[in-house]
């Protein structure tokens, strides 16, 4: 998400049960994804549950197995810091499409709050730490929630508040 041009938009979640998946690594910067989503969530009135996996790579399996449960939504968040070796292009890669394939194969949403960053500052000024200039977590949750409710929407279910 760019800094600049992002929707506002006010969000009722009241009833929606949405799920942080959240990395483990550059626990600064995670840490500042996570509390983005976790005050966004808890704006909007959604009933959150929180479950820490390692890395990147391993959000794609998680988030998946609690979409085929009760969660309406999943906010996927992680750090991927490009090193020296091909590795941050693997994960890179690995973690977005696994999380677009889960989002395609259960019908629900994942908002994608996985910063792929060259340095730790890029990392920092993304976070929604303060000083940050962005909110990567907090938007990730939005884009979760929006989607759902355009799905509940679309599916003729409950009405979008």
């Amino acid at each position: 998400m760019a800094g600049s041009g992002a929707p506002k938009v006010a969000l009722d979640a009241t009833g929606m049960h949405v799920t942080i998946v959240h990395g483990m690594w550059h626990d600064v910067i995670a840490g500042g994804l996570l509390a983005g989503a976790r005050a966004a969530l808890a704006s909007m009135g959604a009933t959150v549950q929180e479950i820490p996996v390692a890395g990147a790579f391993e959000l794609s399996v998680v988030s998946q197995a609690v979409l085929e449960g009760d969660a309406e939504a999943v906010v996927a968040l992680g750090v991927i810091l490009r090193g020296g070796t091909p590795h941050f292009d693997y994960i890179a890669s690995a973690a977005t499409q696994g999380l677009t394939h889960v989002a395609l194969r259960t019908g629900k949403p994942v908002g994608f709050g996985v910063l792929t960053i060259d340095d730790e500052q890029q990392g920092i000024d993304r976070a929604g730490l303060p000083g940050s200039r962005e909110d990567t977590g907090g938007g990730a949750a939005e884009a979760a929630v929006g989607a759902a409710l355009a799905l509940r929407r679309v599916r003729g279910g409950v009405e979008a508040r």
